[in-house]
């Protein structure tokens, strides 16, 4: 049984992820910050023995050093950063401060960086190798035509970078890394406006994630396998 590990599993399309994996027989490591407010996970979980919640809070140093330990034996096959906030609050021109941009950067671009420093061992040892950083396409600096945003598209940017630095220093081990946009999706992020349920959305980006090839390791994709620029 292979398996992966997965940040902000709680809801969304994390939660989504942590279904469609297990509908494919992975071992499911579904990590959220409190598992007793986790409510939509704790249901499923029960639906699919193959699913394991995993209380992570990925703004803790703490808990981020713990799971190495947690999880020492445990080989990793797919690690995916989809832990995120949207920086509501501090985002545009007027209302920024230098504790809410802490917030956002902890979030969304170091704790993937340290997550996958912790795990290292394991996603060598898997047969996959893969690391996959839930991004947006407001990352994309070439497609940037309106501003604002500022917190949240510097993090993810920057979380782009971590996904490419990893594919260049990793590639001798066989590891792969990709950046993914899954698109305008109806969760709490994205809106009841969006273009996608989290449904579509994951399986387009497993099938993405399942042909993703060394060639294109440290690249930015959309969840229907288009590729982005930086």
């Amino acid at each position: 049984m292979k398996t992966v590990f997965i940040t902000g599993a709680n809801r969304g399309l994390g939660l989504e992820l942590a279904k469609q994996y297990a509908q494919r027989h992975y071992k499911v490591i579904a990590c959220c910050r409190d598992i007793d407010s986790a409510h939509e996970l704790t249901l499923l979980a029960p639906q699919y023995s193959s699913i394991h919640p995993y209380a992570l809070d990925v703004s803790n140093e703490t808990d981020i050093l713990a799971i190495t330990e947690v999880f020492k034996d445990q080989p990793i096959d797919v690690l995916i950063h989809n832990a995120g906030v949207s920086g509501e609050g501090c985002d545009n021109l007027g209302n920024m401060d230098q504790q809410g941009w802490v917030e956002v950067l902890k979030v969304n671009t170091i704790a993937p960086m340290l997550i996958t420093q912790a795990l290292l061992n394991n996603i060598l040892a898997g047969q996959d190798k893969t690391i996959i950083g839930m991004t947006s396409i407001l990352a994309s600096i070439d497609d940037n035509r309106s501003g604002g945003r500022y917190s949240y598209r510097a993090s993810k940017a920057a979380l782009n970078q971590i996904i490419k630095s990893l594919a260049c220093e990793l590639s001798g081990s066989g590891v792969k890394t990709m950046a993914i946009h899954p698109g305008w999706v109806q969760t709490d992020m994205g809106g009841k406006d969006g273009k996608l349920s989290a449904e579509e959305s994951i399986k387009g980006m497993l099938n993405v994630i399942d042909t993703l090839k060394a060639k294109h390791s440290g690249s930015f994709f959309v969840y229907d396998g288009t590729q982005l620029p930086w």
